[in-house]
Order: structure tokens, then sequence, then C-alpha cells
């Protein structure tokens, strides 16, 4: 006889901002992982077991669905559901690492699929005001135009019509003079920093990257073979001046002058002329990475670094991922002119541009005043719900972290007391549901101070309270 779960300690929190069907699949998941649910045990019908709860029905197979495409539950006619008989197997599966696939269930961490956005989950615009209806019109009709040339390969720069685009919109709100001709699109900001390494790079090279800088970045530069040399960070910025003598041989810096990740610090002008005036010397090359700079609270969004760059020297990196959207992998790198062919040939080597329907969706979007309206949209949607959430986490949690505000961004930086390990807590807190990162793992040669960094931008107003609950409640649990 098929045992049948009693299924406790399934009560769920109505004040918490993670939707219903996401707490009881994870609830289920963590009860099957920790053997409280065993290998073949039935489970309740969805019917009986939302009237348990006093949930709708749908929500219980929305849960019961992502636990079968995860393996834990199989449905079978006459017994039911199950838990998976064959699940002791697939546990001891090399590589499967079943506790990620609970707490990393609802969003990404370090690049795996994302569904509903985890809570403070980092690097992800609020998907809840993606404007579907423009994008699936634009769609459409870019779609009902395709004709044979759009789908045969594709130029490895880029669409034109895009290029041209995209150059407009960095004059005006980047204060980058371009030609269409200098912009190569790019499957995102890995595609463009990729793009870099293969061109000018050389394994064993060293690069000056900012101390904290962006983790993602590090790794990259690192796959290439490249030494990290951290510059240290203050009130204005990086600083490279103290590194130079002990390091003459550096010829690359990587760095995000407009909002510096993570700790949101701006440039300053003297430091943005003396980084100039280092790679014009040193025959050297800067890769600005122009990070959310479209999010800034106080005053309009800053020029960019790269137009200061009179020598060309400067390698401009860019995306929609922030603005609109991840999953469209469309972001662009701005060459200097010398060097816009050498990249385009990489590319058409290495790392052929995005879809020619989804450039063709962007550069029209773009086209029509839908991007910088979109911009100003999610300007003010931020602003009001970092400000909904700082408030409620100062009055949360407000003497276990200490919450910073930067000029602009998309995260919150909380300070940990000196001595934390943050890496340890942010594991602590993935078990419950909350994407936390840590901010020592920001350190490019040498870890850097404990904190958190807490993404806002997913977290509506009206749930900041709870939001801010629920951190308190896992703190005090960790």
């Amino acid at each position: 006889m098929i045992p049948k779960a009693a299924l406790p300690g399934l009560a769920l929190d109505q004040a918490s901002p993670l939707p219903v069907y996401r707490q009881l699949y994870a609830r289920i998941a963590e009860a099957v992982l920790a053997g409280r649910l065993a290998p073949g045990t039935r489970l309740p019908s969805a019917r009986s077991l939302a009237a348990q709860l006093a949930v709708a029905r749908g929500t219980v197979e929305a849960a019961y669905q992502l636990l079968a495409g995860e393996g834990y539950i199989v449905t079978r006619c006459a017994a039911g559901t199950l838990v998976d008989p064959a699940l002791d197997r697939k546990m001891l599966r090399p590589g499967r690492d079943v506790r990620a696939s609970v707490s990393d269930a609802g969003g990404a961490v370090e690049g795996r699929p994302t569904g509903t956005p985890l809570l403070f989950q980092m690097g992800l615009p609020a998907l809840d005001a993606f404007p579907h209806k423009i994008w699936a019109r634009l769609v459409a009709r870019q779609a009902r135009a395709l004709g044979p040339a759009d789908l045969a390969y594709q130029p490895a720069a880029g669409h034109w019509h895009l290029r041209v685009q995209i150059a407009r919109y960095l004059a005006v709100a980047r204060g980058v003079a371009c030609d269409p001709a200098q912009v190569i699109v790019t499957t995102g900001y890995q595609g463009a920093l990729g793009l870099i390494t293969r061109v000018l790079m050389r394994p064993g090279d060293a690069i000056f990257v900012e101390y904290p800088g962006y983790p993602i970045g590090h790794a990259a530069l690192r796959l290439a073979g490249m030494r990290l040399v951290g510059a240290p960070v203050d009130e204005e910025g990086v600083d490279i001046a103290p590194l130079q003598a002990k390091h003459r041989g550096v010829r690359f810096a990587l760095v995000t002058p407009t909002h510096e990740f993570p700790l949101g610090l701006t440039l300053s002008l003297q430091r943005r002329m003396a980084l100039l005036a280092w790679a014009e010397q040193s025959d050297s090359w800067i890769i600005e990475d122009d990070y959310d700079a479209e999010f800034r609270y106080q005053g309009r969004p800053l020029p960019a670094l790269k137009s200061l760059d009179r020598q060309g020297r400067v390698l401009f990196i860019g995306t929609f991922s922030k603005v609109l959207s991840p999953g469209l992998r469309v972001g662009y790198l701005v060459a200097p002119t010398a060097l816009a062919q050498r990249f385009t040939e990489a590319a058409a080597a290495l790392q052929p541009p995005p879809a020619a329907l989804v450039q063709a969706a962007v550069a029209d979007f773009i086209d029509k005043g839908n991007l910088a309206r979109h911009i100003r949209r999610m300007r003010l949607l931020y602003a009001e719900r970092r400000a909904a959430l700082t408030a409620a986490l100062r009055a949360e949690v407000g003497s276990l972290l200490g919450i910073e505000l930067q000029a602009g961004g998309m995260h919150l930086l909380a300070r940990l007391p000196r001595g934390s390990n943050d890496t340890f807590l942010v594991a602590k807190l993935s078990r419950r549901g909350i994407a936390a990162a840590p901010l020592s793992t920001c350190g490019a040669d040498r870890p850097f101070a404990a904190g958190l960094l807490l993404g806002f931008t997913n977290i509506a107003a009206k749930n900041a309270a709870a939001a801010a609950r629920a951190l308190a409640d896992a703190l005090g649990r960790t």
C-alpha cells in the first residue's frame, strides 16, 4: 500500500511577499530533501490540499507543476501524485545541487533561469513593470515584416538600424558622441567584455579593477587569464594613482564611473581626468561599464566617462538588461574607430549578435521614444520602492544592519558589524528564500568588508514592510 503524506507544517505566511504557490513549492521540496516525505509517498490531490489550506486549486496545481519539473514528484493515474520513487538515485547523481533548487527556485543566482524574483534578488529590473503591451505589439509587427534576409545569417556587428538608434540614444542620454559604425551589438555585458578579452588582452596581462567591484566582471577576466589588481575606492571613486609606480605594466582598467558597483559612488571629475591621462600616456585601455547609470535619484544622470575621451582610449559597454530585461540579451560595445573592424571580425568568428527579431524590436522601441519614457517611469517607480523599503528595513533591522543610501542604482547596501561572515549569512538566508548577495565577494584580489546587497526593484512599496519583516525574522533565526 502506498503511504499517504500527512503534510505537517504547511502553514503559509500570508504576509510574505513570496507568492503562495512559491511558499508551497518550497515547503514540500524542503520536506522531501529533509526526509520527512519519503520517495513513493502519495501527496494529497490538488483539490484536497487546496481545501486544506484554503487556497485556490490553481495555486496548488502551480506548485505541483514546479515540483514535477524539478523532479520531486510524479503523477500516476491510479496512484495519484507521488514523491518520485526514484528520487534517491536522482539525488545521488553527480553535480546535482538539490538545495540550490529550493532556494533559487524563483529567480537566478549566477545566471540560472529566472521565474518569479526571489526576495531582495539583485540585478533584475522591475519585472512587473515591463511594458508588455508595447513590446508585444512591436515584436508582432517585426515578425510580420520578416523577410528572407532576416532569416539568414545576420551582420556580425548587429543590425544597422539598431546601431543607429543606440548611437542616437547615447548622444542624448549619456553624452557619448559616436558613429553607428563604432557600435557593436553584443549578447549583453558578458558578450561585450568577452570580445574585449579576445581582441585586446593576453593571458597574464594585468588589469586595474575597482576594490570592491563587480564579481561577474572579475570572474570573466580571471577566465581570460588576466591578473587582477584591486584599486581602492573612496568617496571620489576609484583611485589608481597609488598603484601606478608598482604596476607599470598594467594596460587595462575596468571601471564603473557613473555608479560604482557595489558602493554607488561617482568618479569625481579630477579622477576621471587622471584616469584618461594615464591611459593616454601609457597607451592603455579603459573599459567603462555603464552599469544602471540611468537610475539616479539625486539630480540628473551624469555623463559617461566616454564623453570626455578625446584620444579613443575608452571602450564603452552598455546593455538593455537593467532598463528593459536581461532575458533579451542585448548589449553593445562602443569601440574606438580604429578597432571597430577587429571587434566585428571577432564577433563574426566567436560571438554573433542576438536574433534579428529581437534586435529589430529593440531598435523600434528606441526609435518610437518608448525607451526614454520607460526609463522615466522606472526612475520614479524605483525611487518610491527604494524609499519604502529603506524606511521599513531601518524600522525592522536597523539595529542589525547599517543601511546606506546611494545616489542611484538598483540595490541597497547594508553594512554588517566587523568580524561578520556575510557569505555564511547569505547561505543561511537563501534557505529561507532570501536572495541577498555578500559584499565581501566584491573584492578583487582580496576579500572586502562584510555586508549585504539587497535588490529593491521587485519589491512593491505596499510589500516593503512584509519584506523587511521576512528579513528580520530570517536574521533572527540564523
